[in-house]
């Protein structure tokens, strides 16, 4: 893992395939969007990309992972912020525009940074997220379920700077949403190793839970601007979700002209690693002729 510096900030990046460690060829270079971590993306579906032939770039959003991070509690940036960030790193990939793939949160900043900057990407691909930012939900799609949402907020918080209480919080939480929560553990304690060495509890809560999104500027609204988005799309989502009920995924795709909607029935949530080889598969078909 390294760091590269774009918009005037330190973004933490890692690179699979092309100059990363194999891959390469005349393919676009895959740009995965953090939710707000890199680690929101499995190695297993990186490293499928890359053995596909793509270059494939996973990065930190600003406030998270080896990324700089100033105040998570009171962010300078705005949403549109990280989709410039999104356009600058396409740009310093080189060779032409990018695939660019987000997750969750990091979904609403690829679908900005697709609309604000067109030129920089080839393809869109949409995981786990929606069309409307954090808050209030339009009426026509459906909110976080109700009684999943309840007990996730009901438990009482762990000690933000204990790693194995961090880990064992995510696995909880994993378990509540309906995603494996071994997975969610050893994914916590990984992100929890990124900090920065001394990182206060704030810094360790927002890089675990990307809570730095509910106090990010993101108007202007994006949603009715997105037929006007002429790429091949791709929209994920699984059939179990209830963070982001699958209704959500079902509008992306309706709105994106062509964009086809890939379901994964054992999925929620987070993107399970067995579904990598499905997942890449898809990626991989929107770059073809």
């Amino acid at each position: 893992m390294s760091t590269v510096e774009v918009n005037g900030t330190r973004l933490g990046v890692e690179v699979f395939g092309g100059d990363g460690g194999g891959g390469g060829g005349g393919a676009p270079p895959v740009l995965l969007v953090g939710a707000p971590t890199m680690l929101s993306w499995p190695d297993a579906l990186c490293e499928r990309l890359a053995a596909g032939g793509r270059r494939v770039l996973r990065y930190d959003l600003r406030d998270s992972g080896e990324s700089a991070t100033a105040d998570p509690a009171a962010p300078a940036h705005t949403l549109r912020t990280l989709a410039a960030d999104a356009a600058a790193l396409a740009g310093a990939l080189g060779g032409g525009r990018v695939h660019l793939a987000g997750v969750g949160v990091g979904g609403m900043v690829a679908q900005v940074a697709a609309l604000e900057h067109p030129g920089a990407f080839s393809a869109l691909t949409l995981v786990g997220t929606r069309p409307v930012a954090p808050g209030p939900v339009d009426g026509d799609l459906p909110d976080h379920h109700g009684p999943t949402v309840k007990r996730l907020f009901a438990r009482p918080q762990p000690d933000w700077t204990d790693r194995a209480a961090v880990a064992e919080f995510a696995a909880n939480g994993a378990e509540i949403r309906g995603d494996d929560p071994a997975a969610a553990r050893a994914t916590a304690a990984r992100i929890w190793d990124r900090t920065p060495a001394g990182a206060a509890a704030p810094v360790h809560l927002a890089n675990q839970l990307g809570t730095v999104f509910a106090r990010l500027d993101c108007t202007p609204r994006w949603r009715e601007r997105l037929p006007a988005l002429d790429l091949p799309a791709l929209v994920v989502h699984g059939r179990r979700d209830r963070f982001f009920p699958l209704g959500n995924g079902e509008a992306l795709a309706r709105e994106i002209p062509g964009a086809r909607l890939l379901v994964l029935d054992a999925a929620a949530t987070a993107l399970p690693p067995p579904a990598a080889p499905e997942v890449a598969a898809a990626m991989l078909a929107l770059d073809r002729p």
